[in-house]
């Protein structure tokens, strides 16, 4: 009985032994298995980093696309002026130079435009919007512009340059001027590409463009410009130094190394003096111009991903095989023990077996929920941001027709003006001509702040919540939406309180608000003869209260229940999307605040605002 005993204990011991044996090599392999993998699941990471960078890359071309097809028409309109062909003409009359210099002057201002200049034949430069200023383009000549033998030839051109004159890097467009079909000089304007590279440098890639010559002209990377992706030819050299495109001294290949990662994207290190860095690019093609845009993204990010699945994948294998070892140590204590227990071994493994995995499964469950749910919070904040601008916009598509009316008076008199100043001057009555100019820059000041007001209204706000000067929010929501109230012949009045009311909120989402809720009065009070509408500020306990009434049918029982849900409108088909109230009700919230809706005993609705007074420490900030 003891002999037969302890042979079934050694019979045990060497079971036992030989799993531990067995399960050590499979713990092993596991981690070997891992290690070889981990270079697939870098390449992995590093190809979701680089489609990522796609996206971003097509946004940042179509930017630029844009502003390079905008701006492309405008030298051959300004080209048309007739003066410009008269100074061409007659280059030593003064008082028609001192006239072109100030209209080219007042052109640049408007384009946002670096500079604009008109050059004879020659390619001398006769006047410019720079001619006060002490590196004016005046008397330079730019005859070894290509832009310049391209439109002198009569064709339309484009060019890309680093300023001889400025030092500033550009984009050049020219026409020709013509006179009685005649090519009689070139009219160019020239933008600079800094403001494309500063919002380059908000993202945490790296952008550059590149031309046909492989030099780096725009970068997010100030270092990297005009430095080469390889080593330029002796032909392309002697272009570059001929038209003085580039300083030659600069056009050093960039010490970069790639490897494809697959069709679309390449893997890049960049070595410089004082680091190594490693990215993922990806590139396309401008064709229209023959520029390559490129973006490099972090590589880094996705080793750190794929150490931190590896890191993920280890623990998980050790773990098991920790547990795995737990189990096979007590069923070998139990068969060295009592051998004809074996049934209930079997018994408790399989038990051990099941809760691991239902462990397992249950881990794993838990960290597919968490990150649906920050999926699901990322998607809503995108979501929110998208609404509330399609609110604006839809706000933009109602207001545009009337704004694009009350542009239209002040244009009508700007040209009256004109006329009427060119025939004064023609007759050197130079004292009503300038009255005429005056009144000219008081019409031109009046369209820029209509058109100021509507483009601070479209931007897409960045700001966080801070003191805001409540009552200057509804002066300007109530100047936006002038057009609209003088067509409706509404009046709105503003009990405007006695000294300023600082509001906690932003000041472009709470305009929106305002706008909306103006807005809607006005479409309330559509059918009245006389609409009124009355806006009330105060100060209650620390809440700064806005309140819009207006004189029109109120709201339904029904209507009030649901007047802030999304998608929600009581206006006929094709007039509101059914999102103002609800994308306001939103940015109120956000600000701590609350909105809410009434209807008034002696008819007609109330919208009120309600939002934290600010403290004065944050109001002697503002």
């Amino acid at each position: 009985m003891h002999t037969a005993r302890m042979t079934r204990t050694r019979f045990g011991t060497a079971f036992a032994r030989s799993d531990f044996g067995r399960l050590t090599a499979a713990l092993v392999l596991a981690v070997a298995i891992g290690v070889v993998s981990l270079p697939w699941l870098e390449r992995h990471f590093l190809a979701k980093t680089g489609v990522q960078g796609m996206d971003t890359l097509n946004l940042s071309v179509a930017g630029l696309r844009s502003a390079l097809n905008r701006f492309e028409p405008l030298p051959a309109l300004i080209a048309e002026r007739p003066e410009l062909a008269r100074l061409l003409r007659n280059p030593a009359n003064p008082l028609l130079l001192a006239q072109v210099n100030a209209r080219l002057k007042e052109t640049a201002d408007r384009l946002e435009a670096s500079d604009v200049y008109l050059m004879d034949k020659n390619g001398m430069t006769l006047a410019a919007s720079s001619y006060l200023k002490d590196l004016s383009f005046v008397g330079k000549s730019f005859d070894y512009r290509p832009y310049f033998t391209e439109s002198l030839a009569g064709l339309p051109s484009r060019y890309f340059a680093l300023g001889t004159t400025s030092g500033e890097r550009g984009y050049f467009y020219a026409a020709p001027v013509w006179e009685d079909a005649q090519v009689v000089g070139v009219l160019a304007l020239k933008f600079t590409v800094d403001g494309f590279e500063d919002a380059w440098r908000s993202g945490p890639s790296e952008l550059m463009v590149t031309d046909a010559n492989g030099v780096v002209f725009m970068s997010s990377r100030q270092d990297w410009h005009f430095r080469t992706l390889a080593p330029l030819s002796a032909d392309a050299l002697e272009g570059i130094q001929r038209t003085r495109q580039y300083p030659p001294a600069r056009l050093k290949p960039l010490a970069i190394d790639s490897e494809p990662l697959n069709d679309r994207l390449t893997r890049v290190t960049a070595t410089s003096d004082t680091r190594t860095e490693h990215f993922v690019e990806s590139q396309t093609l401008l064709p229209d111009v023959g520029w390559r845009v490129h973006i490099l993204s972090p590589a880094g990010p996705a080793r750190t991903q794929a150490l931190a699945v590896f890191g993920v994948y280890v623990m998980l294998v050790l773990l098991i095989g920790l547990a795995l070892a737990l189990v096979l140590s007590r069923r070998a204590r139990i068969l060295e023990r009592l051998e004809v227990q074996r049934a209930t071994q079997d018994l408790l493994e399989r038990r051990v077996r099941e809760r691991t995995a239902d462990l397992n499964v249950a881990n794993a469950s838990l960290r597919t929920e968490v990150e649906e749910r920050r999926s699901a919070e990322h998607r809503l904040r995108i979501t929110q941001k998208e609404l509330i601008q399609a609110g604006k916009l839809a706000a933009l598509g109602q207001l545009s027709a009337a704004i694009s009316h009350e542009i239209n008076q002040p244009l009508a008199a700007v040209k009256s003006y004109a006329d009427n100043a060119a025939l004064l001057m023609d007759r050197e009555r130079l004292p009503e001509a300038r009255e005429n100019m005056t009144r000219i820059s008081k019409l031109a000041d009046r369209i820029a702040a209509i058109s100021g007001h509507l483009r601070n209204f479209a931007r897409r706000p960045q700001e966080g919540i801070a003191a805001v000067d409540a009552a200057a929010v509804i002066d300007d929501a109530i100047e936006l939406l002038g057009a609209k109230i003088k067509s409706r012949g509404a009046q709105i009045k503003f009990d405007r309180p006695a000294a300023p009311l600082f509001a906690m909120g932003g000041q472009l989402r709470l305009q929106q608000v305002m706008v909306n809720l103006l807005a809607n009065a006005l479409d309330a009070t559509e059918d009245k003869d006389q609409p009124h509408i009355a806006v009330a500020l105060s100060n209650e306990n620390d809440i700064i209260k806005i309140t819009v009434t207006d004189s029109g049918p109120g709201l339904s029982e029904a209507a009030l229940a649901q007047v802030f849900d999304p998608f929600f409108t009581t206006k006929e088909p094709g007039k509101g999307l059914g999102l103002g109230l609800s994308i306001s009700f939103n940015i109120v919230e956000d600000f701590g605040g609350h909105l809410r809706a009434r209807n008034l005993d002696q008819g007609g609705a109330e919208f009120s605002v309600e939002l934290p007074a600010a403290a004065p420490q944050g109001i002697a900030a503002q």
